[in-house]
Formats: structure tokens, C-alpha cells, sequence
């Protein structure tokens, strides 16, 4: 297993399991999480009709709020976005589908910071973008 990164970006779905993460060897001692999962994770409640959901989906956001200052998506991040985007056209993936987990990536990219994340395979087929899988607390 290679050495996980001192600091690193998690990714929206690691946010949201993190307190049920059975394994946190995979995460960075110093995580950091993204503006664009800031904004991920605010749609959460707004879009939902069930109380209880939307009570869960409200505390995650306030958690996250509390917990972490995030990285900007900035000049540099939209500049690696191009590239993020180019690349999952080359893969035969469609970056538009995909558009979170794309400005996600181009933010740890232009950061230079790992990505840390339950679902991997979101971020399949990004050239310059390393990627640390965290082992998701159902599988």
C-alpha cells in the first residue's frame, strides 16, 4: 500500500461517511474539502421532501461548515478543469455528467493534493490526478 499523503482533498461521498468510516487509514492527517462540495452538500436538503432526510442532509452541511475552511475553486482550478475535462472525453466519459467530481478533481490538482475517496471510480480515466480509495463503510 503506498503512503497516504500528509494533506488531502476528500471528495463529497467520503464527507458524508466520514463518521461512519470503519477504516481511516486512507485519510490524509490534514483533510480539506472542496468550495464545490460545500456547494454539493447544500443542494442536498433543499432537494428532498422527507424530514428526517433532510434533518441528516442539514447536519452533514453544518458539520462540514464547522469542520472545514474550503479550498476555492479558483483561476488555477478552472484552468486544470479544462484538462479534467479533456481527459474524461479521451476516456469516453462525458464531463458534463460528471461535473462536480470533474471541478472536485481540477481543485485537488491544482492544489497538488491527493484525492481521497469512497468511490474511485468517479474519478477513472483523469490524467494527473491521484487518487487514494477509502474503503466505503458498506462494501
Amino acid at each position: 500500500m503506498s503512503e497516504v499523503p500528509t494533506r488531502g482533498v476528500l471528495d463529497t461521498n467520503t464527507v458524508i461517511l466520514l463518521g461512519r468510516l470503519a477504516d481511516a487509514s486512507a485519510l490524509p492527517d490534514e483533510p480539506v474539502i472542496t468550495a464545490v462540495t460545500l456547494a454539493e452538500l447544500s443542494v442536498g436538503p433543499l432537494v428532498t421532501t422527507d424530514a428526517s432526510v433532510r434533518a441528516a442532509r442539514q447536519a452533514h452541511l453544518q458539520q462540514a461548515e464547522a469542520d472545514f475552511e474550503p479550498l476555492a475553486f479558483d483561476a488555477p482550478a478552472a484552468r486544470a478543469f479544462g484538462q479534467v475535462a479533456a481527459s474524461l472525453r479521451r476516456s469516453g466519459r462525458k464531463p458534463a455528467a460528471r461535473a462536480y467530481d470533474a471541478m472536485i478533481a481540477a481543485t485537488a490538482i491544482a492544489n497538488g493534493l491527493a484525492l481521497h475517496t469512497c468511490n474511485p471510480d468517479d474519478f477513472r480515466g483523469i490524467d494527473d490526478l491521484r487518487v487514494v480509495a477509502v474503503p466505503h463503510p458498506d462494501h
